[in-house]
């Protein structure tokens, strides 16, 4: 079944976000829509086996005029419910509403309330308070109970062949076993896939918690890194003034390894003092303070460049189709070189990066040939200080690298190849990176 017909009838879409009150609405009403598709076709099989089977006569057309309505109601509400993200209770109960005044009409041309079918009222009031707020379930029962009593006064009897006058309750009887039967199976459906909902929605409330909890953690570390990053910097540039200083002193000229050794000090400082101002940059958000436009290969291979470290191989497998023109994100960057840092310390030797591109999304996968993640880290994966190193802080990094990922609606997934070594996946949206969406 295509997917345009599973809208217009109503058949997918239970796995929409359920996190809020009217996403799970929609799904409520998703199942809804299905659930009265089996209606319909109970209630067609159920008019022909009475006209046709037991050879009692119904004004079959008028009958009819109810599943048809039905059927209307379906193909109306399934594609609006389809396309928005959330439904209120109004759209629910008025929904509700649309199946009772169906149950009337084929109520009063069968008899009214003395017809066993008449106990479907109690499904909708069972419906009503699991799906509806309580003002909706009370005004729902309100309009059943006046349904229920209008049909004892008001109804068409049903026009009984004289062999079947004497086996009323006979009748009566069979008419009730096939109505409960019906409750029933629709009680079962339903109530099943109101619990699976209820626990979808626990389950994502659940996980926007763990994202908040996350959050304010980044938004410490940040804090911390911004503040160590100040403090830093000014012993790193009184460094930086004495190791020029000395550097012209004729005890530190006139001696070969003094020089050498000073220009290896003077080199390790102005790392860490471009390590903080990365630091300050980050923090600051340096994207949107300064933006730095390259193309995709291009901010790749300087990526690797500038990461490089003796005895460690990083090779590049280009498998993108076009070279997109993004921001150079220095959150980007520096994520990459924790997955990187992360191989060297695993005892990789080489590194492959794999870089693709499906629909709008940029895949990178970085694959080295060390020993892989170990169980216990990948089950956890994404939690921080998740990591079998044993000096104190570790697994931050992947910590960090999830959250970044996230922020820029991407993800991140882990797993150890069956030719070994380890491989770290991430999926991320063009558009997040595209210079067309800052300032």
């Amino acid at each position: 079944m295509t997917t345009s017909l599973q809208r217009l009838l109503g058949l997918g879409g239970l796995r929409g976000e359920v996190a809020t009150h009217g996403g799970a609405n929609r799904r409520n009403m998703l199942l809804l829509i299905q659930l009265r598709w089996l209606a319909v076709a109970g209630q067609m099989a159920t008019i022909v086996m009475v006209e046709y089977v037991m050879g009692i006569p119904l004004p079959i057309l008028w009958l009819l005029a109810a599943p048809a309505g039905l059927v209307l109601v379906n193909l109306v509400s399934a594609p609006l419910a389809a396309r928005q993200a959330e439904v209120d209770d109004r759209a629910l109960m008025i929904a509700l509403l649309a199946d009772v005044a169906a149950l009337t009409w084929l109520l009063f041309l069968t008899g009214g309330a003395a017809n066993p079918f008449a106990a479907l009222y109690l499904l909708q009031v069972v419906l009503g308070a699991v799906l509806l707020a309580p003002v909706y379930a009370w005004a729902l029962i309100a309009v059943t109970t006046l349904c229920f009593a209008g049909l004892g006064l008001h109804s068409l009897p049903l026009n009984l062949p004289p062999a079947r006058e004497g086996s009323l309750l006979g009748l009566y009887l069979q008419g009730s076993l096939i109505c409960f039967v019906l409750m029933a199976v629709l009680l079962v459906l339903f109530v099943t896939r109101i619990s699976q909902n209820l626990r979808d929605r626990d389950a994502a409330m659940a996980a926007m918690r763990q994202q908040t909890a996350e959050h304010d953690h980044i938004v410490r570390l940040g804090l911390l890194a911004s503040g160590a990053a100040h403090e830093l910097g000014t012993p790193l540039a009184s460094l930086s003034v004495i190791l020029s200083d000395w550097k012209r002193m004729p005890a530190v000229t006139q001696d070969a390894d003094l020089t050498q050794d000073m220009e290896t000090m003077r080199a390790e400082v102005e790392r860490c003092k471009a390590i903080v101002t990365g630091i300050l940059l980050s923090a600051g958000e340096a994207r949107g303070l300064a933006p730095q436009r390259t193309a995709l290969r291009t901010f790749l291979a300087d990526v690797v460049a500038s990461w490089s470290r003796d005895g460690m191989a990083v090779d590049i497998r280009d498998e993108l189709h076009d070279d997109p023109l993004i921001i150079a994100d220095p959150a980007l960057r520096q994520v990459l070189g924790v997955v990187f840092d992360n191989a060297v310390e695993a005892g990789a030797r080489r590194v492959l990066v794999t870089t693709a591109r499906t629909e709008d999304d940029l895949v990178i996968a970085v694959r080295d040939d060390g020993p892989g993640f170990a169980p216990v880290v990948l089950k956890s994966w994404g939690k921080p200080y998740n990591s079998t190193k044993p000096r104190a802080g570790a697994g931050l990094g992947l910590f960090l690298l999830m959250n970044v990922v996230r922020s820029l609606g991407g993800r991140v997934d882990a797993s150890n190849p069956p030719a070994g070594g380890a491989e770290v996946r991430l999926t991320l949206p063009l558009s997040a990176l595209s210079p067309k969406d800052r300032p």
